[in-house]
C-alpha cells in the first residue's frame, strides 16, 4: 500500500504523462494499450479513486452505474466528452473533466490538411505513385480544385474553429460562420456571421465542422443541409462523426454533388463504414487531429492537473460536473 490516491489510466499515454502519474499516485497503467470492454474497465476500476479514460472509452449511464463508491472523478484525456454521460456521473456525485484549449491548434492544422488533400485529391496521387500507376504528366489528368480566394463556411466558431479560420485567410479565403453567438469583432476578424445554419449554406465552397457532438447536432450533416450546399463543394469533419449521416454524405459523394469528403473522425471508429474507403472523392485519416508530440503531452498534463486539484479538494479547471 503506497497511501497514494488510485488512478486507473485506460490507455497508454505519452511517457512524461505517465512518469508523472507514477511519481504522484498510485497508477494502474495500460502498457500493452488494449481498448478495455465495460466490463474489463469495471473490473479494474475496484479500489480506484478516479479513472482517467480517452474517447475509446464509452462511459454510459450503465457504465456509470456499476461504478466502485471509490471513484470520485473521471479525468478525461480527451476535448470531447461524448463518451461520458454527464448526466448518470452527476447523478452519483463524480466530477468530470476534459482537456480544452491545448489541443486547437494541432486539430486546426489537420482540419487545413484535410482540406486541401480533399480538394487536390491527394489520395488519387498518392496512390498512382505507390501502386507505380503513374504513367505521364497530363494537362487533363488529376485536376483539383483550388483552395485560394474560394469560400470557407465553418459551422462552430470555437477554438479550433476560429484557429482554422486564421489560417485559411493565409489562402485569402471568405470566412463565413453559423455559431451559438455571434463572436466580438476583434474575434471575427472580418468573418461573416449567420444566425442561421440554413443561410450559412450557399455560401460554403468548403465546409468545415467545428461543433460537439451532442443530441442537438447528431447527424446535423444530413441530405437536407448538404443539398443546401453549393455543388461541387467539399465537406471538411474534424469535429466528431456522430455529426454526420454517413447514408447521406456517401451518397452526396457518389452522385457528384460534393466534389469531395476530407474526415478524421467518423461513426462506429475504428470500424468505418467501408464505402468510404472505395470511393476516390475521400481524403480520410483515422483521428488523428490531436496527433503531435507537443498535443498530446499538454492532453495529458491538462487532465492531470485536473485531477490534482480534485485529490486536493479544489475545483479543476476544466469541470463539466
Amino acid at each position: 500500500m503506497t497511501g497514494k490516491p488510485v488512478i486507473l489510466v485506460t490507455r497508454r499515454l505519452p511517457r512524461a504523462v505517465e512518469d508523472r502519474l507514477r511519481r504522484d499516485y498510485d497508477a494502474r497503467l495500460n502498457p500493452q494499450d488494449d481498448v478495455y470492454s465495460s466490463d474489463r474497465l469495471l473490473d479494474l476500476a475496484a479500489g480506484a479513486d478516479a479513472i482517467i479514460p480517452c474517447h475509446t472509452e464509452k462511459l454510459t449511464a450503465d457504465v456509470i452505474a456499476r461504478l466502485p463508491d471509490t471513484v470520485r472523478a473521471i479525468c478525461s484525456f480527451s476535448v470531447g466528452y461524448d463518451h461520458i454521460d454527464l448526466a448518470a456521473a452527476k447523478a452519483r456525485g463524480i466530477v468530470v473533466t476534459n482537456t480544452p484549449e491545448v489541443l486547437s491548434g494541432a486539430t486546426a492544422e489537420v482540419a487545413i490538411l484535410l482540406m486541401l488533400g480533399a480538394a487536390r485529391r491527394a489520395h488519387e496521387g498518392a496512390r498512382l505513385i505507390r501502386e507505380a500507376s503513374w504513367n505521364d504528366w497530363s494537362a487533363i489528368g488529376q485536376l483539383g480544385i483550388e483552395v485560394t480566394g474560394k469560400r470557407l463556411g465553418i459551422i462552430g466558431m470555437g477554438r479550433v474553429g476560429q484557429i482554422m479560420a486564421r489560417r485559411a485567410r493565409g489562402f485569402d479565403m471568405e470566412i463565413h460562420y453559423f455559431n451559438r453567438r455571434r463572436l466580438p469583432p476583434e474575434v471575427e476578424a472580418g468573418a461573416i456571421f449567420h444566425e442561421n445554419l440554413d443561410d450559412l449554406l450557399p455560401h460554403c465552397d468548403f465546409l468545415s465542422i467545428h461543433c460537439p457532438a451532442t443530441p442537438e447536432t447528431y447527424h446535423l450533416v444530413n441530405a437536407e443541409l448538404i443539398a443546401q450546399l453549393p455543388d461541387g463543394a467539399v465537406v471538411i469533419n474534424t469535429a466528431r462523426g456522430a455529426v454526420v449521416d454517413d447514408d447521406a454524405l456517401i451518397a452526396a459523394l457518389q452522385s457528384g454533388k460534393l466534389f469531395a469528403a476530407g474526415l478524421d473522425v467518423f461513426n462506429d471508429e475504428p470500424n468505418i463504414d467501408s464505402r468510404y474507403k472505395e470511393l476516390d472523392n475521400t481524403f480520410l485519416l483515422p483521428h488523428i487531429g490531436s496527433a503531435t508530440r507537443e498535443t498530446r503531452d499538454a492532453m495529458g498534463f491538462r487532465a492531470l492537473d485536473n485531477l490534482d486539484a480534485i485529490m486536493a479538494g479544489r475545483e479543476p479547471r476544466d469541470r463539466l460536473v
